[in-house]
């Protein structure tokens, strides 16, 4: 006989799936924990002009959004077709915008309330008078970081 015995039907154990419904759940928590959910849904047609010099915004959290631009065709029978001012998922006013503002620096703590800024997107075909009349507001207001939002220019000419 030999000293060497060869191994037939040795095989490795099943893979334990007695867990698997734990982890799948842990991770749907997960991502429905870390999940945003849009802020707004826009109401008026903005197409930001083009820029080449850009900057990102550090802290998404601390920026306010302001949108003027045109209703969109489902609600010019009611608000016209004349540009209009968007805060959150309302339309407003000029006059609104303290309150606006207010009502957003109730959600942030105290000591980042210098930190905070107002992005201003501005459709390109709109005159400057509506938006005078917000930047108007917004220095009334004491807010006075304000940043327009552009989309990065395709041919740069380099």
């Amino acid at each position: 006989m030999s000293k060497f015995k060869k191994k037939r039907g040795a095989a490795s154990p099943a893979i334990s799936t007695a867990s698997l419904p734990d982890i799948i759940f842990m991770l749907l928590f997960f991502f429905m924990v870390v999940t945003v959910m849009k802020d707004a849904s826009l109401k008026v047609d903005v197409n930001v002009p083009d820029a080449t010099e850009l900057s990102k915004l550090e802290r998404k959290s601390l920026v306010n959004h302001i949108y003027i631009g045109r209703p969109m065709e489902k609600y010019q029978a009611v608000y016209g077709t004349s540009p209009r001012l968007q805060l959150n998922d309302a339309f407003g006013a000029p006059e609104d915008i303290p309150l606006f503002l207010e009502k957003e620096k109730l959600n942030v703590p105290e000591p980042m309330h210098p930190f905070m800024t107002t992005s201003l997107r501005v459709d390109k075909d709109i005159t400057m008078g509506i938006v005078s009349d917000v930047k108007t507001a917004l220095r009334k207001a004491g807010q006075l970081k304000v940043n327009y939002s552009a989309k990065p220019r395709g041919n740069q000419g380099i």
